[in-house]
């Protein structure tokens, strides 16, 4: 299948391309295709640029919310006074206004950030930086080793009749609240699999539901940074669909998350 004209995004999450598909032989058709809509998004604190991530305009507000959250910009949806998503010929910004104290925070720890669609390091500049970084677990916190073994089948099973854009265009990743017996309540997509837990993130805290009484799903691996966002989040499980890494494994140990993956055919491996 070649691209021949580029796509045209939409206001829903996808964008329509003339193809041509190659079959067998020499036959060849034009048709159209979906294909999952990706656009520079900056996120603005009190008119200060600080991140321009690759994403998908869909749930700009709940993405705005959850990762100021999940990067610890913001202490609780509290310190957030206003939030607009503004769309330019450029490409998309999602201003927030946020208390003078979290504005403050912000500036002493502000990185320089580019594209977030893969890695989670860009800005920083050492390897002590990186260590100090990290999440850590809050002093005195038990370790919250809840088992969700018989909930992830169920919970993941759901899943694809979800994925609306998945769906559509089999290019995108998804990140889904569960209950602790397997309901899904929200689901978040996104070209990225950092974006797509964000916005759920950012959809649990504007909705005021109480993270420590779930898990997150998510159609992806589970790097450091995912869990390492599910800690800051307040999030005690996260169970992906495929791989983890070795120190996402250690992270998580560390802060007392469940961590699950290879959740596949009513099967998962418990990493901690």
């Amino acid at each position: 299948m070649t691209v021949e004209v580029l796509a045209t995004p939409s206001a829903g999450g996808v964008g329509h391309v003339q193809v041509t598909r190659h079959g067998d032989g020499a036959s060849r058709h034009a048709l159209s295709d979906v294909v999952i809509d990706e656009q520079p998004v900056a996120l603005v604190y009190n008119g200060l640029s600080h991140v321009v991530m690759m994403a998908t305009p869909l749930d700009l507000e709940d993405l705005g919310v959850g990762f100021s959250l999940s990067e610890g910009l913001l202490h609780s949806v509290a310190e957030l006074r206003g939030i607009e998503v503004q769309h330019g010929p450029l490409g998309v910004s999602v201003q927030l206004e946020v208390s003078p104290r979290a504005f403050a925070r912000f500036k002493d720890t502000r990185r320089q950030l580019a594209g977030r669609t893969g890695c989670g390091l860009c800005g920083v500049e050492s390897l002590q930086a990186f260590h100090n970084a990290l999440p850590r677990p809050a002093p005195g916190q038990p370790h919250r080793a809840t088992v969700y073994t018989a909930a992830i089948g169920r919970a993941f099973r759901a899943l694809p009749d979800l994925q609306v854009l998945q769906a559509q265009t089999g290019g995108c990743h998804a990140a889904a609240w569960s209950t602790p017996a397997g309901q899904l309540s929200l689901v978040r997509e996104d070209v990225g699999r950092h974006n797509a837990l964000d916005k759920l993130i950012g959809a649990l805290a504007r909705a005021g539901q109480d993270p420590a009484h779930g898990l997150a799903v998510v159609s992806s691996r589970a790097s450091y940074e995912m869990v390492s966002k599910c800690l800051r989040a307040g999030i005690p499980g996260l169970a992906a669909i495929s791989a983890p890494t070795t120190l996402a494994v250690r992270i998580a140990q560390q802060g007392g998350l469940s961590l699950y993956g290879f959740c596949r055919n009513g099967s998962a491996v418990q990493y901690a």
